[in-house]
């Protein structure tokens, strides 16, 4: 699961810091100015490329386009 938290600048190395402290947590700031609108498109993108790495390497299948289609 992807969370996006919204810390002051002040607090932001503190943050970080706790974060990368705990060892099931991966941590990363989004570039300076990114809106609400593109951290939900990141988030996206990287479930997607991670969707898409577990399906070449096998751990997962992928669907069928005409089927993905049907459900829409």
């Amino acid at each position: 699961m992807k969370i996006v938290l919204e810390i002051p600048d002040d607090k932001v190395s503190f943050m970080m810091e706790l974060l990368r402290s705990l060892s099931f947590v991966k941590a990363k700031p989004l570039p300076v100015g990114t809106s609400d609108e593109k951290a939900l498109f990141f988030s996206e993108l990287g479930e997607a490329v991670e969707e898409l790495n577990q399906v070449l390497s096998g751990k997962a299948q992928a669907r069928d386009a005409y089927n993905l289609l049907d459900e829409l």
